[in-house]
């Protein structure tokens, strides 16, 4: 029997990077700004770079997967 697709979600390693990058991004922060708001302001901002980048490198990949 096969399983629904959502399942699929929770086997994937890729869960492994958000407590990564939340750790990345606040550790960044922290180094630039003392007071707490702006370390959350602007972990939010290296997280959205971080994602976005992890983002268009999947794409790159993915293109470069289909001319194999």
């Amino acid at each position: 029997m096969q399983r629904p697709w959502w399942e699929f979600l929770w086997d994937n390693d890729l869960w492994f990077a958000i407590p990564l990058i939340i750790a990345i991004a606040l550790v960044y922060a922290g180094t630039r700004f003392e007071e707490l708001p702006e370390i959350l302001w602007y972990a939010a901002r290296v997280a959205r770079w971080i994602v976005g980048f992890m983002l268009v490198l999947l794409l790159v990949l993915l293109v470069l997967s289909w001319f194999q």
